[in-house]
């Protein structure tokens, strides 16, 4: 009986082997369709229906390297899964194409494979008679990048460094990366003079004036998309905070706290903060009642004075204890709607990233180590601790936690101690490989 069921089991195996080999043919070329098609909806999407070039103007260099690797995947399945077909169809005989009859396999029509192969062909035409210059292309590097993507951590040149556009001559930020040029070497002539002849030839070079402008578009493209994520990043999660909190969060809440017998405090602190209201209350209700010269209140009209306002804090504390709850679950959809934001703007990112770059690497060197001073005392220097605590304690108001002391302590005992090991690696592993001269300015600064 074992025998009959391995039996069983092995001739099932085999048979879908063999339809699976039937229908490698179609299977093969639905792949290499499915590639092409996503290659003209980049194409339709971003580039106008036009080919996806690497020299395009529309958008900066970082998202050009997005596309093109994105080109370079769909490329290689179209071509893999197309040679996989011819290679299946000159193995499949008449026989097999029997069998596949028999097992109920419908291959498509001619007309419906041709036309599929026309549509591959028109696509992958584009870029077969440049696909060689792709790769060579993205390892152009132009002069003046940003030094952050020059300068790697064994100080050499990353070669697939995206070209960017050249940011405006600092101090030291144009460190010249450590191929063999003309102005590096020692020869007869000064390097000035080398320098000044090479600034010369670029001056009058006629195309100078196009790279020029089309510089200038780029920058200013990327400086539009970079301002605009970052107002996304910002309103983004704040609109979906108050909209959920609004329209999801906050009915759901009141419906299930609208009980009277649902507990008007979070925590003990804001008990004792109520205690201390109506105290001060009372305090202030005899206080007046002195220095008016007016009859003395009764102690029955104290005590209804008292009840009064202790159901005004009550309530008052109730909707803030109702507002603390409904502000975790708001954040909760303010933190997703954040995520899913850097999710679908992975091109953004680049493109801000370098423009980031720009701004901080192009910086003078007095202005980059007085940025440094103002983070380091702000986050780590001696005032800080202070910050921290009104930081943490206004966290855990929002959440309706209680104000744990030792937890605060010990955060601030440690946290800035890294964030000021952070800060000291960087300017000695980065900083002050990218620009030693900042790097002194900002220990003349800070002594």
């Amino acid at each position: 009986m074992k025998n009959s069921v391995f039996g069983q089991k092995i001739y099932s195996f085999l048979l879908d082997t063999y339809r699976w080999y039937l229908q490698t043919p179609e299977r093969s070329l639905d792949q290499a369709y499915d590639a092409a098609l996503k290659i003209q909806e980049i194409e339709n999407k971003h580039f106008n229906g036009n080919k996806i070039d690497i020299n395009s103007t529309m958008y900066s260099n970082s998202v050009m390297d997005y596309f093109q690797s994105d080109l370079k995947k769909l490329l290689k399945t179209a071509k893999m899964r197309l040679t996989e077909f011819r290679a299946s169809r000159w193995f499949l005989d008449e026989e097999d194409q029997q069998a596949a009859q028999k097992a109920g396999i419908e291959h498509p029509s001619p007309s419906l494979v041709l036309e599929k192969l026309n549509f591959i062909d028109q696509v992958i035409s584009k870029y077969t008679t440049s696909d060689n210059q792709i790769t060579s292309k993205a390892l152009v590097v132009k002069p003046q990048i940003p030094v952050s993507s020059v300068i790697s951590d064994n100080n050499s040149l990353s070669v697939n460094t995206p070209t960017l556009p050249p940011k405006l001559p600092t101090q030291d930020s144009d460190i010249k990366p450590k191929s063999k040029l003309k102005a590096d070497t020692t020869g007869v002539l000064p390097r000035s003079i080398l320098s000044t002849i090479s600034r010369l030839q670029v001056e009058l070079d006629p195309n100078a004036e196009k790279e020029v402008i089309q510089n200038f578009r780029q920058t200013q493209r990327r400086t539009i998309i970079s301002i605009r994520f970052i107002l996304l990043l910002i309103i983004v999660p704040l609109l979906t905070h108050q909209i959920a909190k609004a329209f999801v969060v906050g009915p759901s809440v009141d419906h299930f706290r609208s009980d009277e017998r649902i507990q008007i405090f979070l925590n003990s602190e804001m008990e004792e903060e109520a205690l201390v209201n109506l105290q001060r209350y009372e305090e202030r209700l005899k206080f007046q009642n002195l220095i008016r010269n007016a009859p003395a209140l009764s102690p029955e009209q104290i005590e209804i004075e008292m009840r009064n306002k202790a159901v005004e804090i009550a309530e008052e504390f109730r909707r803030e204890s109702s507002n603390a709850i409904k502000n975790v679950f708001a954040d909760v959809f303010s933190v997703v709607a954040f995520i899913w934001l850097l999710l679908v703007s992975k091109s953004s990112i680049a493109v801000i990233k370098d423009f980031f770059d720009h701004i901080v690497y192009g910086l003078s060197d007095s202005a980059k180590a007085f940025i440094i001073i103002l983070f380091t005392d702000i986050f780590v220097g001696f005032h800080s601790p202070h910050g921290w605590e009104v930081l943490l304690e206004g966290v855990s108001r929002h959440w309706g936690l209680p104000a744990n002391r030792d937890f605060i302590f010990l955060f601030i005992a440690t946290f800035p101690v890294i964030l000021d090991t952070i800060f000291k690696y960087w300017i000695f592993r980065y900083l002050n490989r990218i620009s030693p001269s900042a790097v002194a300015t900002y220990r003349n600064m800070n002594e």
